[in-house]
């Protein structure tokens, strides 16, 4: 298997999203970029914030889109023609309605749940063959109240699971990245 050269985590721009469920992919990145002392930085053509890392001898480009979630594929788009970086070199880190609290799931291709953001990234790309590490965030209830609740912060004790999720993926990011995704998935999909 190919490793990861591009990590885009899914969420909204502004300081009135930073704390919402739906940044859950925003909040992974910003950790794995503290942890190796990278720092992002806005470029207006790949419409995000971008940071460099490199995990085992891999340089890895880490994207935050700034085009709100339903837009995300532009940004991805731009970083992955730029680079040349195919879809199934690409890892997206996003929030997941249909996964308990705090429970991770890491899978290539598939559906797009009724997500927006992954929506858009497999129009724009014209593929769905990019591998995703999902963060549940558990499911509202009720359909019509799926919008107010992934734009909203998370009690306290559901933040720690979703807290406690993200370091768990954490430890696991380097085998990722690497390309062995089935050991990855054994252990992640046990937490």
């Amino acid at each position: 298997m190919n490793p990861i050269k591009l990590m885009v985590g899914l969420g909204n721009p502004g300081s009135e999203y930073a704390a919402t469920r739906h940044n859950a992919g925003f909040w992974l990145l910003d950790e794995l970029a503290w942890r190796n002392k990278a720092t992002f930085a806005a470029e207006k053509k790949f419409f995000g914030e971008t940071a460099r890392i490199m995990v085992g001898g891999n340089e890895v480009r880490l994207l935050k889109p700034q085009t709100f979630m339903n837009r995300s594929g532009q940004a991805v788009l731009a970083l992955a023609h730029f680079y040349r970086i195919a879809p199934s070199e690409i890892l997206v880190v996003h929030d997941e309605l249909d996964l308990p609290c705090g429970r991770l799931k890491l899978k290539q291709g598939g559906g797009n749940g009724g997500h927006n953001g992954l929506k858009d990234i497999q129009a724009r790309l014209g593929s769905a063959d990019f591998w995703r590490l999902r963060i549940g965030i558990d499911h509202p209830g009720d359909k019509n109240q799926v919008v107010s609740y992934v734009l909203k912060k998370a009690p306290a004790a559901e933040q720690q699971l979703i807290d406690e999720a993200i370091l768990s993926a954490l430890d696991e990011i380097d085998t990722v990245i690497a390309g062995d995704f089935e050991a990855a998935m054994r252990r992640l999909h046990g937490k």
